[in-house]
């Protein structure tokens, strides 16, 4: 910085800009690609020995990997780093760095090392990675420490101490926070019912014992159940039809997570003038008559801003209780992995019902019922993981899932998949495999346990296991236990 500029800032409180000394981006060219493998080379044949001509493997061949390169603003290559899917060929959501280089001449420059970590982890968390890892020499392990990494294990690679450590990533965490965490001390009370005028409420609040926290709501003294869900203010006002069409999926997959045979649905709309509300109303009539479910009445109020909700009610005379799991049960995924992301909500919603046809989206209520589970919840806001979570919470349990054995699409990440709200996808437990019958355009997989403990865990096909979300999602408690008292801490 020059005396000038110095006195500038002084003079008109604005601080000055200061020039760049380098630029971490991703390698596009060919020539770039080419400049970075050359200063590896420099760095770990011809400087370190490691490798006796050349450091090149299957990475460097796999059209998946990302070279980040930190440059000089002459252009001088400075250093690099690459990332990709930990497993050939497929993607889980297991990624890893390596090949970290900065040159001999830019290592007095405080600060090239470190950037280019970083910006690893923030683009492999992009890329939708739950795990992120790196193999790191031994003489290394305190700066990634620094950062933030764990140390797992010391291993021998290449003759050399070398140090495996995880980058944390807290995606599903921070999605269970932010659309469950509050439910516990919110609903306080409600699992207490009392007397009312003289008549007694018993044990019907939230449900009733053993249905803590579920889907739907059993109806005291009926084989009735009612599920309720509104749609987000801001998905009504940006795409009025999917939220109509969304608003029936939604209740309709509540009562399918029950076993329940839907019988009718109430909405309650609101919106700025009439020919918005028409436009909700066409996608609830669309859903309506796809699913064969008849809109029974509600309320419609108009002049005011867009807003939706949307009631179901179904029968059953053995509703499945999403708390119903046990210590050793086994966790299955069934899901529809037609369709694709929803244009303009590419990562957060799934589309896999509106292409479908009326026989297949009715044939969906008969899935749960087949399975026969112990437990089972539709997947909804906190993803595949974050709803494991929650079947394992009001089952007094912890879940333990098995990363490569989820069925997933093609054209998501893992990330989003396991985030996102899927369409239709039942997560369920069960105490042995089951042998149902089930519609031929749904995909059904084994892919984890239930045990002792609390929150979810992620265990990896090398027998790593990382933790999703390390205590209870809601704090409602388990629904084993009717009448345990919510903490509001």
């Amino acid at each position: 910085m020059t005396i000038v500029d110095l006195d500038r800032g002084i003079l008109t409180g604005i601080r000055p800009t200061p020039t760049p000394t380098f630029l971490v981006t991703q390698a596009q060219t060919r020539a770039e690609l080419d400049a970075y493998r050359a200063l590896r080379r420099d760095v770990f044949v011809a400087e370190q020995g490691i490798f006796a001509r050349d450091d090149t493997d299957r990475v460097d061949d796999d059209p998946r990997t990302i070279v980040l390169v930190a440059r000089a603003p002459d252009g001088t290559m400075l250093g690099g780093v690459r990332i990709a899917p930990a497993l050939e060929g497929r993607d889980i959501g297991w990624w890893s760095g390596s090949r970290l280089a900065v040159s001999a001449a830019a290592r007095t420059h405080a600060g090239i090392g470190r950037a280019l970590v970083r910006a690893a982890c923030a683009r492999a968390e992009a890329e939708g990675a739950l795990r992120f890892d790196a193999t790191v020499q031994a003489q290394n392990e305190a700066l990634f420490r620094h950062l933030g990494w764990t140390s797992r294990a010391t291993v021998d690679g290449y003759g050399r101490s070398h140090v495996h450590m995880l980058w944390p990533i807290d995606r599903v965490q921070r999605l269970a926070n932010a659309t469950k965490a509050a439910l516990g001390a919110l609903l306080e009370g409600f699992d207490h019912p009392t007397s009312l005028e003289g008549v007694g409420l018993s044990d019907s609040a939230l449900g009733g014992g053993g249905f803590v926290g579920d889907d739907a709501a059993p109806v005291p003294g009926s084989d009735l159940l009612a599920a309720c869900d509104a749609i987000l203010p801001s998905m009504v006002e940006r795409d009025p039809e999917w939220a109509g069409w969304c608003a029936v999926l939604v209740n309709l997959n509540d009562l399918s997570a029950m076993g329940a045979a839907p019988v009718g649905l109430l909405d309650a709309v609101g919106a700025r003038d009439a020919s918005f509300a028409h436009r909700v109303f066409r996608g609830l009539r669309a859903a309506s008559q796809a699913w064969g479910v008849p809109v029974l009445g509600g309320h419609t109020q108009l002049g005011v801003p867009a807003a939706l909700s949307v009631t179901a009610l179904g029968r059953t005379d053995h509703p499945v209780p999403g708390g119903g799991g046990s210590p050793g049960e086994s966790l299955r995924l069934t899901a529809d992995l037609g369709g694709g992301w929803r244009s303009g909500y590419t990562g957060s919603q799934w589309d896999s019902s509106s292409t479908r046809r009326a026989e297949e989206l009715r044939a969906l209520a008969d899935v749960v019922p087949a399975l026969r589970p112990t437990a089972a919840k539709d997947v909804s806001m906190t993803g595949v993981v974050g709803t494991a979570g929650m079947l394992a919470e009001s089952s007094g349990c912890k879940a333990v899932l098995e990363v490569d054995q989820i069925p997933m699409p093609t054209g998501a990440t893992a990330g989003d998949w396991l985030t996102c709200f899927p369409g239709f996808a039942m997560i369920s437990a069960e105490r042995t495999p089951t042998r149902a019958s089930l519609p031929v355009h749904v995909d059904t997989a084994v892919c984890g346990r239930l045990s002792e403990g609390r929150g979810v865990d992620l265990r990896w096909p090398d027998g790593v296991v990382t933790s999703a979300i390390a205590d209870a999602v809601t704090g409602l408690g388990s629904s084993t236990r009717p009448t345990t008292k919510v903490s509001s801490s």
